[in-house]
C-alpha cells in the first residue's frame, strides 16, 4: 500500500474519466437499441471484452504519460500510480468471475432467456457503478480516518481466502431470499415475462415483472462481491482515484465477460482456487503491511502468476466427466 504519495484524482481528471465512462456507456446503449433482444455469440462477446480491455489499457498508459510529464509528480510517482491502477483492475476483473456464477443462478431462477439477459446486465452494470463509487468515497473516507480499518479489510481477505479454499462456498438459495419475498409481498408482479420490459400495463395497473426483481437480485449480489473487491484494491493503493478507476474500468466490461465465459466455466475447475488464493495473498499483504512491503509491481506479478496457474492448469487437468 502506499500512503506516502498523494492522489493524483485533481478535479479535471475526474471529470474527463468520467465524460469517458458516460461516453462508453451511450455507445453500449446504443448498440443495444439497434441490435434489439439477441442472443450474445461467443464472438460478439470477444469483441466488446477487446473494447473494455483496450480502453482499460489506454487510460492507464495515458495516466502514466500524463503524469511522467508533469513536473509537479515526476516519472517515478507515474510508473507506481500505473502500476497500481493495472494491478487493481486485474485483481478486480480476477473477482468479477464469482459475479457470473451467482448471475447464472439468478437468470437460471427467473427464467430469463438468453436474449433478455443482455439488457439486464446491462442495467445492472449501470446501477453497479454508482454503488462502487458511493463505497470506493466510503472506504476512502474510512481508512483516511481509522488507518486500523485496513487490518479489518486484510482480516476479512483472508477469511474469506480460506473460506473458499475449504470449498465453503455454494450457489445461493434464492428460494429463502427475505429480499425477494419482501418485494414479493409488496409490489404488483406480473406472472410472467413481458419480452424485455420491467414494468407491464394490465387493466390500467402497473406491474413489475419477473425481470425488474431479476434486476435487483442482480444488483444486490454485487454489493455483496464489491465487499470482497473494493477492500482487495485497497491493499494495492489508498488513492480514491487509482481504486476508483480500476474498479470501474472493470466492471464496465463484466456484461462482456459474463458472455464469453458463460459456457467455459466449467473448463476452468480450479480458477476458484486462484482467487482463493489471491484474496489470502492480498489479505496477508495488508496484514503485514507495517513489516513486509511488497510494491505494486511484485503484485501485479504474484496476482498473475496465481490466476495464469490456475488456468493453465485447469486446461492441463480436467475435471473427470460425471
Amino acid at each position: 500500500m502506499t500512503s506516502s504519495v498523494p492522489s493524483v484524482g485533481s478535479p479535471l481528471f475526474y471529470l474527463l474519466f468520467f465524460v469517458m465512462v458516460l461516453g462508453m456507456i451511450a455507445l453500449d446503449m446504443l448498440a443495444l437499441k439497434q441490435k434489439g433482444p439477441h442472443r450474445v455469440t461467443t464472438r460478439e462477446a470477444l469483441g466488446w471484452s477487446l473494447v473494455w480491455f483496450s480502453v482499460a489499457l489506454a487510460f492507464g498508459f495515458g495516466l502514466w504519460a500524463w503524469l511522467a510529464h508533469d513536473p509537479a509528480v515526476g516519472p517515478v510517482i507515474a510508473r507506481q500510480k500505473a502500476l497500481e491502477f493495472f494491478t487493481g483492475y486485474v485483481i478486480e476483473k480476477a473477482l468479477a468471475v464469482d459475479n457470473i456464477f451467482v448471475f447464472l443462478v439468478i437468470f437460471g431462477f427467473f427464467g430469463v432467456p438468453a436474449e433478455h439477459q443482455r439488457k439486464v446486465l446491462l442495467y445492472g452494470v449501470l446501477g453497479a457503478l454508482v454503488l462502487r463509487a458511493l463505497m470506493v468515497g466510503l472506504g476512502a473516507a474510512l481508512v483516511a480516518e481509522f488507518s486500523w480499518v485496513l487490518y479489518l479489510f486484510g482480516a476479512f481477505l483472508l477469511l474469506t481466502g480460506i473460506k473458499m479454499l475449504k470449498g465453503n462456498d455454494s450457489d445461493p438459495d434464492l428460494s429463502q431470499s427475505r429480499l425477494l419475498a419482501w418485494l414479493r409481498r409488496h409490489m404488483r408482479l406480473s406472472d410472467r415475462l413481458e419480452g424485455e420490459a420491467f414494468f407491464t400495463r394490465r387493466n390500467g395497473m402497473l406491474y413489475a415483472t419477473p425481470l425488474l426483481l431479476c434486476l435487483v437480485m442482480i444488483e444486490l449480489s454485487d454489493v455483496v462481491f464489491a465487499v470482497d473487491s473494493i477492500p482487495a484494491i485497497f491493499a494495492v493503493t489508498l488513492d480514491p482515484f487509482i481504486v476508483l478507476t480500476s474498479n470501474i474500468l472493470a466492471i464496465l466490461g463484466l456484461r462482456a465477460l459474463f458472455f464469453l465465459l458463460t459456457g467455459m466455466l466449467d473448463r476452468f475447475h480450479l480458477l476458484q482456487i486462484g482467487l482463493a488464493l489471491v484474496l489470502c495473498f492480498i489479505g496477508l499483504k495488508m496484514l503485514l503491511v507495517n513489516w513486509l512491503h511488497i510494491a505494486a509491481g511484485w503484485s501485479l506479478l504474484v496476482v498473475f502468476l496465481l490466476l495464469g496457474g490456475s488456468v493453465v492448469l485447469s486446461l492441463l487437468r480436467p475435471q473427470p466427466a460425471q
